[in-house]
């Protein structure tokens, strides 16, 4: 790090649990904010661990991806807790039955949506007619501190349903070009609907708010997950479209992916549009800022995923079909996080540096004192001993080590499915014959000299490929997987609690 750096943020050496909130047991189809989330920081305290990571809390887009937010700042109002409206009596008793359908084991969107949604609307029905004066200066109060992104978000929702989910570049013209005259109509014309999405939104916030004193009340940290990336059919491109790479109609000239990799051997075409990053620059990097300040009002630690991004990012013609022909195109790296740390200070940041990381890529992380991720299943295969930095032996203190993330194969299908190389060169390494692969790996993370340790709950579990949370490339069947609490057995806790003893791993 150079003398001109900023001081780095530091965690103490720890452990954690990759967990999203959907895949938490809970009544209504889908993990939420509630008690179940409660337990889950008591489970995660008694287990030694003081690290809770989860996916982007932003509304889930196309494939039901959080990663393909409607919005960088607004939460997901799927989350809420329906049993809290109705302690708040916005909800009757019968609001909270469960109908027929509503899974106890995989996240069905199709039925959860829709019953979510009518519960919120009810909700802000009630309130509308019944909510006190304090209640109402409370939402006002979150209406004004918000305002910078939340107006705009709830006029983008409302005429987005009013649409019928058409993306913005397909909506009249005078809208789709935020023409004042139509702005101000169409404020007017969906009034009803604006105040249901800030009254969600208010609820959202103040739940999560409840949740995070909780687990700092129980020593646990929140890690978030910050994508670099934002959707076309969202409200901040639909907001700002000068700070993206689109043409006369709205639409992307370029779009973002990966080239070929480990996942797949034709890349992958994300379909995000790019940043114009000289119009980001010439404001300062002001919407930057406001989103890590609002990401760090959320959580205490934030992963950015695709961080290599920020150097630069793989650019692929929009009409082109994969990403086999895209292009490195540069990106302000240094500039952008020098004017985030000038006005932050100290970012408390995760890189996500997996894939084609060159030496320009990790001297921007190291700039800063971001930690880099270390995966444990990318690390066999080749028994040199040689250049893989994910052999446990190449992990340094500046690192976050996982046994896998939400993007891979639980353990346990991972190595019923690896190559007999790979087998053959972990069982030498870890001198161990397989037999219980997920702990044996979780071991190894935690053994680590890696700053951070973050097991994923399937790997907790013993899970296998069945329930993997999502496989890259595909638009389909992913963010599904919940687990249930007669999963869990106090081995589990006892476990990692031992873990967290031998490998000086527990909460400070």
């Amino acid at each position: 790090m150079s003398p001109s750096s900023p001081a780095p943020f530091r965690l103490p050496r720890s452990s954690g649990v990759l967990l999203h909130l959907t895949s938490l047991p809970g009544p209504h189809g889908s993990g939420d904010l509630g008690a179940d989330a409660y337990h889950f920081v008591d489970w995660l305290q008694a287990a030694g661990q003081s690290l809770w990571q989860f996916l982007p809390l932003g509304g889930i887009g196309l494939g039901h991806s959080p990663y393909m937010s409607t919005s960088a700042f607004a939460g997901n109002v799927l989350l809420i807790d329906l049993a809290e409206l109705h302690r708040r009596g916005w909800l009757d008793a019968d609001d909270l039955l469960p109908e027929p359908g509503l899974s106890d084991g995989v996240v069905d969107f199709d039925r959860v949506i829709p019953f979510r949604l009518q519960r919120l609307q009810r909700a802000a029905q009630r309130f509308a007619t019944q909510a006190s004066a304090a209640e109402r200066a409370e939402l006002q109060a979150f209406c004004a501190g918000q305002a910078a992104w939340l107006d705009d978000y709830a006029l983008f929702m409302a005429l987005s349903e009013h649409a019928g989910g058409a993306p913005w570049m397909h909506w009249p013209a005078p809208l789709a070009q935020r023409q004042p005259q139509a702005l101000a109509q169409a404020r007017e014309q969906h009034a009803q609907r604006i105040a249901f999405w800030t009254f969600a939104q208010w609820c959202f916030f103040r739940q999560w708010a409840a949740l995070r004193a909780y687990a700092h009340s129980r020593n646990v940290r929140l890690v978030g997950d910050m994508p670099i990336f934002l959707s076309l059919d969202s409200a901040d491109v639909w907001a700002r479209p000068d700070l993206f790479q689109l043409d006369a109609d709205g639409q992307p000239t370029v779009v973002a992916g990966v080239p070929p990799d480990y996942f797949s051997a034709t890349g992958q075409r994300w379909g995000n549009p790019l940043y114009r990053w000289q119009a980001h620059a010439d404001e300062g990097f002001a919407w930057w800022i406001a989103r890590l300040r609002a990401t760090l009002a959320l959580v205490d630690v934030v992963r950015i995923d695709h961080f290599r991004g920020f150097d630069s990012c793989w650019e692929i013609p929009a009409h082109h079909t994969t990403a086999i022909h895209g292009r490195w195109a540069p990106s302000p790296g240094q500039a952008l996080f020098d004017a985030v740390t000038a006005a932050l200070g100290p970012l408390p940041i995760i890189a996500e540096d997996l894939g084609i990381i060159t030496p320009d890529v990790t001297a921007l992380r190291q700039r800063y004192g971001f930690p880099g991720m270390r995966v444990l299943q990318f690390a066999w295969g080749q028994d040199d001993g040689g250049s893989n930095v994910y052999l446990p032996h190449h992990h340094t203190a500046d690192s976050v080590v996982y046994t896998g993330t939400h993007d891979n194969d639980t353990t346990v299908g991972w190595w019923h499915g690896a190559p007999e190389p790979v087998r053959d060169h972990l069982r030498r390494y870890l001198a161990c014959d397989g037999g219980d692969i997920a702990w044996t790996l979780m071991r190894a993370a935690s053994a680590s000299v890696a700053g951070l340790a973050i097991h994923p709950m399937q790997d907790v579990l013993r899970l296998d490929g069945s329930h993997r949370l999502n496989t890259p490339g595909t638009t389909t069947g992913n963010w599904r997987w919940r687990f249930s609490w007669e999963q869990v057995h106090p081995g589990h806790a006892a476990g990692l609690l031992e873990f967290g003893r031998l490998y000086d791993r527990l909460p400070r």
